[in-house]
């Protein structure tokens, strides 16, 4: 009889199944068998694409544009990024500095696989997005932790950043508006990180900024390599048009960055996925130079809704909740839950439990703050209706008061 432990290469080991993913099966099956649940761990939003983009699309399609493109992207797409870094980041590219691929998480893949050797180290920023430890290990590198503490709003300091370096580092990844917490780092704060790594000429940073237009309030959104030119050769910045644009499905990632890394990437795609869907990059295309006043009126709703969160989730005995500048997500601490008894007995020990106990007795899906590297905290999606998410806060308002 086969084997099928052989089957399987040992670096699969290194890899856990999307935690936010998991959550929205679990709530989808439970859906399906009849059970009331609410789901909010997607991280999408729950607006349409603009009819604009879905137009470029369908006369794309009309227009036979359905065969290869070059592997990188098109050219026409690769120039219309090169416009946004510069008309948004002040941030000036050439178009060989720049690659489109199969979603902004195929972007820092590639990136890590094409640079990694074994040992390197790559300072992670915690709460972080739960794929960039497991992609770091993955391409052979050591995922270095490093905590941003709550009240900072959970943002590291060039201090714990210095910290953790090593001559082992490799990069530095900086998330901001963050997933999972919202946090966004400021132009001082940046210039503050990007100072400090002058001094460091063999560690290079990661800038993903794929929620930067998704923002609140009177913040304003900076790149790091706009803030600290100097260190541009040296950063790569990555985007794409899923959340903005409210085109996960779409798929189109895209990234500038030294010519020698894109052009890594570009070779390593050219044997895996090739080029991302010739439709998608016509979609992607329309949607980076066509207009953008839906973004204040989407961002305004995202506005309301996390207000409304924030200011339930306070309410409710046991949690505590900080108000984001950005992304569509709260991440609230239940540290005022851990040791308490449900009415079964079961003590609530971790971010998992209290999770797990929402699920089963008010059938809300949330996401542990285990799975971003940081517990006792918990993550909401606040990227659904108003009435889902008022309902739901409702019920964690009750499963609060219930336990003991």
């Amino acid at each position: 009889m086969t084997n099928m432990n052989t089957l399987i290469a040992e670096r699969m080991s290194l890899i856990k199944p999307s935690p936010t993913m998991a959550v929205t099966k679990l709530a989808a099956e439970m859906k399906a068998a009849g059970k009331d649940v609410i789901g909010l761990g997607a991280g999408e939003p729950d607006f349409d694409t603009p009819d604009h983009i879905k137009n470029a699309a369908i006369e794309a399609i009309k227009n036979g544009e359905t065969k290869y493109t070059a592997v990188d992207g098109t050219p026409a797409l690769k120039k219309a990024i090169v416009k946004k870094f510069s008309k948004d980041n002040n941030i000036e590219y050439k178009i060989d500095e720049v690659i489109v691929s199969v979603g902004g998480k195929q972007v820092l893949y590639n990136a890590l696989m094409c640079s990694i050797n074994p040992g390197d180290e790559v300072i992670i920023p915690a709460p972080y997005w739960v794929s960039y430890p497991d992609m770091v290990s993955l391409a052979g590198g050591t995922p270095i932790i490093v905590e941003g503490k709550e009240s900072n709003n959970f943002k590291v300091t060039s201090e714990d950043i210095k910290n953790k370096i090593s001559e082992k580092t490799k990069w530095i990844i900086i998330n901001s508006p963050s997933n999972p917490t919202g946090s966004s780092y400021t132009k001082n704060e940046l210039e503050d990180l990007g100072n400090l790594l002058l001094d460091f000429e063999n560690i290079f940073i990661m800038s993903d900024d794929i929620y930067e237009k998704i923002i609140y309030d009177d913040f304003k959104f900076f790149s790091l390599a706009e803030v600290v030119p100097r260190l541009k050769n040296r950063i790569l910045t990555v985007n794409g048009v899923s959340k903005a644009y409210a085109m996960t499905g779409w798929r189109i990632g895209y990234a500038g960055g030294p010519k020698a890394l894109i052009s890594a990437m570009a070779k390593l795609q050219s044997q895996s996925t090739s080029n991302p869907s010739s439709i998608s990059q016509a979609a992607a295309l329309a949607a980076l130079e066509g207009p953008e006043e839906f973004l204040s009126e989407r961002n305004d709703k995202f506005r309301i809704r996390r207000d409304m969160v924030v200011e339930m989730l306070n309410n409710c005995v046991g949690l505590s909740c900080l108000k984001p500048s950005g992304a569509f997500y709260v991440y609230p601490s239940c540290s005022g839950i851990i040791g308490k008894s449900t009415s079964n007995g079961k003590i609530i020990a971790n971010s998992i439990d209290f999770s797990s106990y929402l699920l089963e007795s008010e059938g809300v899906a949330v996401v542990p703050g285990s799975a971003f590297g940081a517990d006792p905290f918990f993550r909401i999606s606040y990227a659904t209706s108003d009435a889902i998410l008022e309902e739901a806060c409702k019920r964690i308002k009750n499963a609060c008061e219930q336990l003991n």
